[in-house]
């Protein structure tokens, strides 16, 4: 998609704070941070929403999942406890309709969340 700001990245058109890069996912320091360690993590496949997933997309969620953790051990909060979210839609918050795990770290996290 030419005209989604994650896919941007992903090319390399668009400057991130790049903390994972593989095949599959690219990670990235968020830009409004809500937490010491705010990082999305986007696949390089474009898919806009969480709706638009196939039974097929189970392998590409868990390869986000699994950098979200592999970021959390390299960053020393795995132990102290972390956070993932994923928006669908703009009414739960989605901003940018390319889809994206945040994870959250470094700081105590709440319940319920906003």
């Amino acid at each position: 998609m030419t005209d989604c700001l994650f896919c941007k990245i992903v090319e390399g058109e668009m400057d991130a704070d790049v903390v994972h890069r593989d095949d599959d996912v690219v990670g990235f320091r968020d830009i409004n941070p809500q937490a010491p360690h705010h990082v999305l993590f986007v696949p390089t496949k474009h898919i806009a929403t969480l709706n638009e997933l196939e039974a097929d997309s189970a392998a590409l969620i868990g390869k986000l999942t699994m950098a979200a953790k592999q970021y959390a051990e390299r960053n020393g909060i795995a132990e102290d406890g972390w956070r993932v979210v994923m928006n669908c839609n703009e009414g739960a918050g989605q901003s940018v309709f390319h889809i994206h795990l945040h994870l959250l770290g470094g700081r105590r996290m709440n319940w319920p969340p906003g």
